[in-house]
């Protein structure tokens, strides 16, 4: 598919971005790698909150109320949980954020060399259309210099003809 304006494909304006396109998924492409991904962002939701959070309060109530008697105060095995949920949470998600601050600068360069080879091709769309107006500057003189050239040719052509009406309306009159 290509742009109504320019007839480039809809991907020319991001091939800045292509040499960087491996740091895409954060933490590789196999299975693992997107399951860890997708857990890391899972973490900061509100589904995950409100889930934990219900989970937790259950946990806690029929601990409480005696329905079971699993982990009683002062809930060592939630506590354990929390603890290895965290073990495992916080080096995934230091590592997502750090990945993606990679990005965003390889991505933020990317973008800056878009916005110098526009600004290059801005100056040299000014280069050319300063070379094209003084084309035409010189166009101009030389059309306005033929013209005075045409206009001078005329009178003498004007001049010439009058003289030529009169020498021969004079060899008439006297033959």
């Amino acid at each position: 598919m290509t742009t109504a304006s320019t007839d480039k494909p809809d991907n020319y304006y991001f091939r800045f971005h292509s040499p960087h396109l491996h740091l895409n998924s954060v933490f590789g492409n196999d299975w693992f790698a997107l399951k860890a991904e997708s857990f890391a962002r899972f973490f900061g939701t509100p589904v995950f909150l409100v889930a934990q959070s219900v989970l937790v309060a259950i946990w806690i109530g029929s601990n409480v109320v005696g329905v079971t008697k699993f982990d009683v105060y002062p809930f060592i095995l939630l506590n354990l949980a929390f603890s290895l949920q965290a073990a495992y949470a916080a080096p995934l998600i230091l590592l997502a954020q750090t990945r993606q601050a990679d990005r965003d600068k390889v991505h933020a360069d990317a973008d800056a060399q878009h916005r110098e080879a526009l600004a290059l091709a801005g100056e040299q769309r000014q280069t050319l259309a300063a070379q094209q107006t003084t084309q035409l500057t010189e166009l101009v003189q030389q059309n306005t210099q033929l013209t005075e050239l045409i206009r001078d040719l005329s009178q003498r052509i004007e001049t010439l003809t009058i003289e030529m009406h009169g020498k021969v309306v004079q060899g008439e009159a006297r033959g």
